[in-house]
């Protein structure tokens, strides 16, 4: 029950000038053609398109109701006394995921792709790897796509054996913590100890 109260009162999070607009698009489609259904992809179709098309000074209306979005949330969240949600820390030794197979690509093209324009930012650089990738033909995405496969593979070979261990680790806390305390390590322990 405290939980809920507590999840109640946490502030509603800000969200950005396409939101806003995308939710006042969505009203105003609503008002005009009420018994219309749009599925949701299509819908986002339409809403990227219109947000394209608008002017500046248009959009210029929605970053506002960002900009105030954001600082109410950020008075709210300053009063707040809730809980607030910690990253999960990542175990080092656990393995790490994969590249995919367009990732392998653009790791081997980066370096001529940066020395040919240097200056370009990340977005120009990941643009113009989706559009090489997207150009290359089936035989020539082969050879990255088995890299990807064979590196997926070696991970979750890595990722049993961690999880193994890790289990492994946990069951000797465990055990190790109950032992402290004076209880048996197991249950069928315990329920062997009575029978006898």
């Amino acid at each position: 029950m405290n939980m809920v109260k507590e999840s109640q009162l946490k502030p509603k999070a800000n969200v950005s000038s396409y939101i806003h607009f995308l939710v006042n698009y969505r009203n105003k489609f609503k008002e005009q053609q009420p018994n219309s259904y749009l599925g949701f992809k299509e819908f986002s179709r339409k809403c990227s398109e219109k947000w394209k098309s608008i002017s500046k000074h248009e959009k210029a209306k929605y970053e506002v109701l960002a900009k105030l979005d954001k600082a109410r949330y950020q008075e709210e969240m300053m009063n707040y006394a809730g809980k607030r949600k910690r990253r999960r820390k990542r175990d080092p030794q656990a393995p790490r995921r994969p590249p995919s197979s367009f990732i392998l690509f653009c790791h081997d093209h980066y370096p001529q792709m940066k020395k040919d324009n240097p200056n370009w930012s990340v977005v120009q650089m990941a643009k113009a790897s989706g559009k090489m990738w997207s150009a290359r033909t089936d035989a020539e995405k082969q050879p990255y796509e088995e890299r990807a496969a064979f590196l997926r593979a070696k991970y979750r070979e890595e990722l049993a054996t961690y999880r193994q261990q890790h289990n492994t680790r946990k069951s000797l806390r465990v055990s190790a913590s109950k032992q402290r305390r004076g209880k048996p390590a197991s249950r069928k322990a315990n329920g062997s100890n009575l029978k006898k």
